[in-house]
């Protein structure tokens, strides 16, 4: 492609058009000074001059101007072998008749006399051409296109098919899957027996999966009244639920299908983590390599190798791919600012479910997000009303189609967050104990010298940070390094980026603000920044780990990186331009992907992949309402897992707060059996207790196994390596 033609399609004209826009005319209509040629009016063949009389000028006033016309009876020659040749136009007749070799039967013969050599001859005596089949082939005919092929079905789908695998959001969708497998190895390496980090929270979260796909399939009305905490109502919503994953939760039954439904999910989710982040970054206006930067850290950043064991924390890729899809939809990007004509309601559709499916995984890192899309939609408001009536009267900036997307998607997001609201007001009514207050913020939020530590996970500074973790309260929630690669790709990209430098302030504001946020009460006691949101915004007080509140830091962190990465990437393709030939080496190709290198070596981990319990056979063969001893809140999150085959009730359960009934029968149980312990769990309507030898080491119910039963009225059996009490 020319400059010109370059020019021309980046103006958004086809390629071939004049730079500043304009449409060609055609070849024949021009003349070879520039002119503009008059169209033949009598439709007539142009008589053609001899060979070697020379081109005159239009007579006086007669048309415009055209080369190679001839003046005296107003008959034209054209030269063959001097307009044809320097693919220059052809000329019109000086009356004003302007022909072109091409155009016409009559043009044609003209043509094909001036070829033979008999054009004066033509053009003198006005005879017609010689008849067809003795004249010769055109010998411009070979310089023509050559028609358009006409394709096969078969052949238009393979095309398809090809164009689709090389598209880059195909080819994103790959990395991302395979960077995803590579990063969380070796969660895949034996993904029916392993989980990552701890068998704890994975376990509860495993069986939650398990549980919804099974209820929606059996009985949904009972989807929040869960086979966990018996008697206890509404518990499935004593935690977040991940209930966007039932779907995946309706194939395999057992503990083994729900310890490899979370093992595939786990990596699913890194991988959409890093594609919501790239394309987020891409719609906005970053470069290729910029989004991948902005993808990888967003998904792999260190203080998140903490949070392996936690699914609905890792789950975050539906907040900047609903987020790109909404901007997309609205003609909008950081860099280019508004364009209308890139609207498109469907994508707004699109961008409302994946925020509702989001929302659906858990109000852990949803409720945040639900308040900055009230925030967006706020804002959005009055610009509409501003420009619509104020500004520009008459205008509509966003068009009534894309209105109405935004108020059923936004109506169906506000409605998917009060559906599942109700159950966790309902919970908060009913325990009064699973209240969050200042005190539970306080233990759990972190100091500033965590945004510079790394968690143990980490393969490259989880070593040398280990005294730095030994400093903080509580290590887990308060290591939360971005990663210093990407703190030094942000600041660059204050001073050096393809954002705007009121962007880059607005991007640097809410990197500040968010931090602030994530600092919980460490900030000037959060007096301004966390409390307020506790104390007045519906649903914060839920919230008792402020760190994860880093998970927007990063974003930003990473959008600042995506611009001074697309800078960096495009003032080396102005390098290679210099170079002869024009492609980058070797070494400027590297130095383009260096940043994205870096990114990714600072995300490896080593993160511990722990076998998962064996499910002892007594729970594939003892009839519920049942309970299991020991019980504690680690020790109950499998039993939880090993539930899944039957989803009997039973009393144990592990969550984010322990309901007052499970905490008594706990306690009285330290005797079982006795009577005390044996009339309380018949009033709660248990009918089976069940005692694992294994697990009871070194627990207040060690050697419980030895108690009597004389005179309780209830049986016990030995099944394998447990001891049944039939009640």
């Amino acid at each position: 492609m020319t400059t010109e033609q370059s020019d021309a399609t980046d103006g958004g004209g086809p390629a071939g058009s004049t730079t500043n826009g304009d449409t060609r005319l055609p070849a024949e209509a021009v003349g070879t000074d520039g002119t503009t040629a008059a169209p033949a009016t009598d439709g007539a063949a142009a008589r053609a001059a001899t060979k070697d009389q020379p081109a005159a000028k239009p007579a006086g006033g007669d048309g415009p101007a055209a080369a190679r016309t001839g003046a005296g009876n107003g008959a034209s020659g054209v030269d063959p072998h001097s307009a044809a040749t320097r693919d220059e136009p052809i000329a019109a007749p000086g009356d004003g008749a302007a022909t072109a070799a091409h155009d016409g039967d009559s043009a044609r013969k003209a043509g094909k006399a001036a070829t033979t050599g008999q054009a004066g001859k033509a053009g003198a005596t006005g005879k017609d051409a010689p008849a067809a089949g003795t004249e010769k082939a055109d010998p411009w005919s070979a310089f023509g296109p050559a028609p358009d092929p006409v394709l096969t079905r078969p052949r238009r789908a393979v095309r398809a098919v090809g164009r689709f695998l090389v598209h880059e959001s195909t080819l994103s969708v790959v990395a991302a899957l395979a960077l995803a497998v590579l990063l969380t190895w070796p969660t895949l390496r034996y993904p029916l027996y392993t989980l990552p980090q701890d068998y704890w929270d994975p376990s509860l979260q495993s069986w939650q999966m398990a549980w919804s796909g099974h209820i929606l399939l059996t009985d949904p009305a009972q989807l929040w009244h869960s086979n966990t905490f018996f008697p206890e109502q509404w518990s499935f919503a004593f935690s977040d639920t991940l209930l966007g994953y039932a779907p995946a939760g309706m194939i395999g039954t057992g503990p083994e299908a729900a310890v490899l439904r979370y093992n595939i999910m786990f990596v699913l989710a890194h991988a959409l983590a890093t594609f919501g982040a790239y394309a987020l970054a891409r719609q906005l206006g970053a470069g290729r390599i910029g989004a991948a930067v902005a993808g990888v850290s967003y998904a792999y950043a260190p203080w998140l190798l903490a949070q392996a064991g936690h699914l609905h924390i890792v789950s975050n890729g539906g907040i900047p791919l609903a987020l790109a899809m909404l901007a997309r939809g609205h003609g909008w990007s950081l860099r280019y600012g508004y364009r209308p004509e890139r609207r498109h309601d469907g994508w707004a559709y699109a961008g409302w479910m994946v925020a509702a499916w989001q929302l659906s995984l858990g109000f852990g890192i949803g409720l945040p997000f639900a308040y900055l899309l009230a925030g967006i939609v706020l804002v959005s408001a009055v610009v509409w009303f501003t420009r619509r009536w104020l500004v520009r009267p008459g205008k509509r900036p966003f068009g009534s189609r894309l209105l109405l997307a935004d108020l059923i998607g936004g109506t169906l997001f506000a409605a998917v967050g009060v559906l599942l609201a109700v159950p966790y007001f309902k919970v908060a009514e009913l325990h009064p104990n699973a209240e969050r207050t200042i005190g539970d913020i306080a233990i759990y939020s972190p100091p500033a010298s965590g945004f510079f530590t790394a968690p143990a996970e980490s393969r490259i500074w989880g070593g040398l940070h280990e005294g730095a973790r030994a400093t903080l309260p509580w290590h887990p929630e308060m290591t939360l390094l971005p990663g210093f690669v990407l703190y030094a790709l942000a600041a660059g990209g204050l001073f050096f980026s393809v954002w705007r430098l009121r962007h880059r302030l607005l991007l640097l504001a809410g990197v500040l603000a968010t931090m602030a946020l994530a600092m919980g009460t460490r900030f000037f006691g959060g007096t301004f920044t966390y409390v307020p949101l506790f104390e007045h915004l519906p649903g914060w007080n839920g919230l008792r780990t402020p760190g994860r509140m880093m998970l927007w830091t990063t974003l930003l962190l990473g959008l600042l990186a995506a611009g001074a990465v697309t800078a960096f990437a495009a003032r080396v393709r102005e390098l290679a331009a210099e170079r002869v030939p024009p492609w980058p080496g070797p070494w400027l190709r590297l130095a383009t992907l260096l940043p994205l290198l870096l990114v990714i070596v600072e995300g490896l981990n080593t993160t511990p992949h722990p076998v998962v319990p064996v499910q002892p056979a007594v729970m594939r063969n003892v009839d519920g309402p049942m309970l299991v001893l020991p019980s504690s809140q680690n020790l109950d999150q499998p039993v939880m897992l090993w539930s899944t085959s039957r989803f009997q009730d039973v009393v144990n359960g592990g969550s984010g707060f322990t309901p007052d009934t499970l905490a008594h029968v706990r306690e009285l149980t330290l005797g079982f059996p006795d009577q005390p312990s044996v009339d309380y769990l018949r009033i709660l309507g248990v009918r089976n207790v069940v005692i694992l030898r294994g697990q009871l080491a070194g627990t207040p119910w060690e050697r419980i196994v030895d108690n009597p039963v004389d005179g309780l009225g209830i049986t016990r059996e030995e099944v394998g390596d447990a001891v049944v009490y039939h009640l």
